[in-house]
């Protein structure tokens, strides 16, 4: 069994002719004799407003809340019709569009009713993206000769109670998964389910976390072995830097699992920083690929890659940081400070990115959020602090960074005109990481690049495109 799952973003799914698309897609993958489980998002946009609906109806603003569902219940039946022209399967469809609204419509009335929006309820708010998605696409398939069978994912995907970033439970989904999705198979059928939605135990819906789609297609995939997982988005693969800011920047053939994570984590678009795991510990390739392309060979995702001349592989830029100073010149050393400090983070569930240290302080990093003011004043307790927002981290990867000597001169030689704050080298021999201003990170980007990708490895990047880019430059 070629088994192969495919997962398609909320751009791959934004519209009739986008979904058009990834039919064809899908229908392409079973000509060539493949089993495809296709995973999808909602609709490009749904998700961003199935919050605001949520936000307006904790506020009390009910008729608000109710316009928003209005309009995306007129965009989901517009698209319906569009896709599908038999009678019957569009009237069963638009019944299904229908009765999902009225239940969103009754849960915006409740929550502007007694004006609180819990993580709950906001997760089973937001599940309607993709519960409608995947109903729409399993019609919009079938009509074009895709034997497709819908299942929910909720079925399958099942985690701890962490409402609106829950945890997969492996054992279960291990379980679940081959028994759900095997048979269909084994009919010559293909599954078509959401991503980002799951339940608990008590079969109460949870979601992943944004993004979380690209995660449930990397635990399906894991959990039936498949043979690749394919993540199709709007570009053609993870490219050297953000094509916005460097347009000369090329596509990355083949990386490893580690050096993807590692991007994905520090702000590259392209993945959801779990993604990669559930298909490193079963040492399944991950495909990523252009709906828009889809001649595009892509990026190819293994646990080993092949030797890369070039020293780097990809600028990732995470923004929206801050940088927490910690001072405390008489506790630093002391037995168990650095426990009480991070202590705090944990308890107000605050990740952490970087951290640097001295005889004295310590400075970290971390996204900026409205806890930022309780966390310094429960860290004040013990030290001073101070905190400044709109700082953005710079992420280099390639392989074994740590072990070329004079990579750092290079780096900060390349940007000696910008002011770096913090510095982090050596806790990964893939990544070399600093601290800049936020307004300070294009040109940063795009002086790197300019220093380490004038001569790319052809056996590593796409340099196509480069040459197109000369080409129609120099006329």
């Amino acid at each position: 069994m070629n088994l192969v799952v495919m997962k398609f973003g909320g751009t791959s799914v934004e519209d009739p002719a986008a979904i058009a698309r990834t039919a064809a897609i899908v229908a392409g993958r079973v000509a060539d004799g493949k089993n495809p489980v296709v995973v999808v998002s909602a609709m490009a946009k749904v998700t961003d407003q199935l919050l605001r609906a949520a936000a307006a109806a904790a506020q009390g603003d009910r008729t608000g809340a109710l316009a928003i569902s209005s309009r995306l219940r007129s965009r989901h039946r517009d698209t319906a019709c569009a896709l599908v022209k038999d009678a019957a399967a569009i009237a069963a469809l638009v019944q299904v569009i229908d009765d999902k609204f009225d239940a969103l419509d009754e849960v915006l009335r409740g929550v502007s009713a007694i004006l609180e929006l819990t993580p709950r309820i906001s997760d089973l708010i937001v599940s309607h993206g993709e519960r409608l998605s995947s109903r729409i696409l399993t019609a919009a398939f079938r009509e074009r000769g895709v034997n497709t069978e819908h299942v929910d994912a909720r079925e399958i995907i099942v985690t701890d109670s962490e409402f609106q970033k829950a945890a997969p439970l492996d054992d279960i989904i291990e379980k679940r998964a081959p028994e759900k999705l095997l048979p269909l198979i084994a009919q010559g059928k293909v599954p078509v389910m959401g991503g980002f939605i799951a339940s608990n135990e008590a079969g109460l819906t949870t979601t992943l976390g944004r993004g979380g789609s690209d995660y449930t297609g990397a635990l399906v995939g894991g959990a039936l072995n498949a043979a690749t997982i394919e993540v199709w988005t709007d570009v053609d693969g993870i490219m050297t830097a953000d094509p916005r800011v460097c347009p000369d920047a090329l596509r990355v053939r083949v990386i490893s699992f580690e050096e993807a994570a590692e991007l994905a984590y520090f702000g590259a678009k392209v993945l959801h920083p779990a993604t990669i795991l559930p298909a490193v510990k079963k040492n399944i390739p991950v495909l990523v690929l252009n709906s828009r392309n889809p001649g595009c060979e892509g990026t190819r995702i293994i646990s080993v890659a092949p030797h890369c001349k070039s020293p780097f592989k990809s600028i990732a830029v995470k923004k929206k940081l801050s940088i927490i100073d910690i001072v405390a010149s008489r506790m630093l050393m002391t037995h168990g400070y650095l426990s009480k400090m991070f202590a705090v983070f944990d308890k107000h569930r605050c990740p952490v990115d970087m951290v640097s240290t001295s005889e004295v302080s310590v400075s970290l990093t971390v996204d900026s959020n409205s806890s930022l003011p309780e966390i310094a004043a429960d860290l004040s307790q013990m030290a001073d602090v101070k905190y400044e927002g709109r700082k953005a981290l710079v992420c280099m990867v390639g392989e074994d960074i740590r072990g070329q000597n004079g990579i750092a001169a290079q780096v900060f030689n390349a940007i000696r005109h910008v002011n770096v704050r913090m510095i982090s080298q050596g806790a990964s021999e893939i990544n070399m990481s600093f601290m800049i201003e936020e307004d300070d990170a294009d040109e940063a980007v795009r002086s790197l690049h300019a220093a380490f990708f004038k001569e790319p490895d052809p056996a590593i990047f796409d340099l196509e495109a480069r040459k197109q880019l000369s080409a129609v430059t120099d006329r």
